[in-house]
């Protein structure tokens, strides 16, 4: 077993979160009362201090996790390379001093767990200065690609994460969808929870005890095999949200192995060559600067492989040399 700590930031998306009920969702295989014991001891902290079950945790904070065994797996901690310092600068699109944006690859984890051997929240302290390293402020699905924002500092953490809570913030996510909507604009209204039993690793839609879930659509285009590519704007930030109603809609996102039609997108993309991956890209997020309230617009161009993709049903990303005119706003 490994005698190494892990450090986990918690992000916006978790701020003012219980510490039981946090670590429940980020170290699920440590058992209720092995927490306990864990805390109790000191060997789980935050910000290297000690803690209570109930401690309420602050975006930009870091828990400590120790390394564990649970049934005889090894909780799997990050494994460094030798272009990890050169990798993770290759990925910046936008650093001003208070904030960095990545353009993250499909693939590549934000965060550890089991089975995760590398992930951006690993990285990090290569993109730091040496006392400390940036701080996540939000989170992108393992098989997402696009913009992911991270802060220099916790303070600046946190200063994100309330511009992410107002209502000026937008984030524009490019797919490829089959079939393609009816329309060519719309809003999906569809509670979600946690799935259990044998949906215990999904989200599903509950009308009854669900939390409130907005999703907004708009076709940029259609193609002559019921494709479609498609911009979605959530109005909420659940986790898996547009991969779940994008499903629910009749709609699934192509490569989605989780909640699509799994048949038909491997059909599409045998057939057509197309990348075997998640059609789904973070490519435009707007919202005030904390510092200069000036407001930010970042953007992150397609990967190859999706722009494969996108060129296999004829769809142009880049509309009159600009490849966000595409996007409705």
């Amino acid at each position: 077993m490994s005698n190494e700590v892990r450090l986990v930031a918690v992000t916006p998306e978790d701020d003012g979160q219980r510490l039981d009920r946090w670590l429940k969702k980020h170290a699920p295989n440590l058992p209720y009362s092995l927490v306990q014991k864990l805390i109790r001891k000191g060997a789980i902290r935050v910000d290297d201090k000690r803690v209570q079950m109930d401690a309420r945790l602050e975006a930009g904070q870091e828990v400590r996790l120790p390394p564990v065994v649970e049934d005889g797996k090894v909780d799997r901690h990050f494994r460094s390379k030798p272009d990890d310092d050169k990798f993770i600068k290759s990925l910046v699109i936008y650093d001003d001093g208070d904030m960095i944006a990545i353009n993250k690859p499909s693939g590549l984890a934000t965060q550890g767990g089991m089975n995760i051997e590398r992930h951006v929240d690993g990285l990090l302290e290569h993109l730091g200065d040496g006392d400390s390293k940036p701080k996540l402020c939000h989170r992108l699905d393992r098989d997402t690609s696009g913009i992911l924002i991270l802060a220099r500092t916790r303070e600046m953490a946190a200063k994100i994460g309330k511009a992410f809570e107002s209502k000026n913030i937008r984030k524009y996510y490019w797919a490829i969808v089959v079939p393609a909507p009816e329309m060519n604009d719309g809003t999906i209204d569809a509670p979600l929870i946690k799935g259990e039993g044998y949906e215990k690793d999904m989200m599903v839609v509950d009308t009854e005890n669900g939390k409130f879930s907005r999703t907004e659509f708009h076709v940029v285009e259609r193609a002559a095999k019921k494709a479609a590519f498609i911009t979605f704007w959530p109005r909420t930030g659940r986790t898996h949200q547009l991969r779940v109603h994008a499903q629910a809609a009749g709609f699934p996102i192509i490569g989605d192995e989780k909640y699509g039609n799994i048949e038909q997108s491997r059909a599409m993309i045998d057939a057509l060559d197309l990348s075997p991956r998640l059609h789904l890209h973070a490519a435009r997020i707007m919202f005030p600067h904390p510092v200069t309230k000036q407001m930010l617009d970042i953007q992150a161009p397609l990967p190859p492989d999706l722009r494969k993709s996108w060129a296999r049903f004829g769809f142009t990303p880049e509309v009159d040399g600009d490849p966000f005119k595409a996007v409705k706003v």
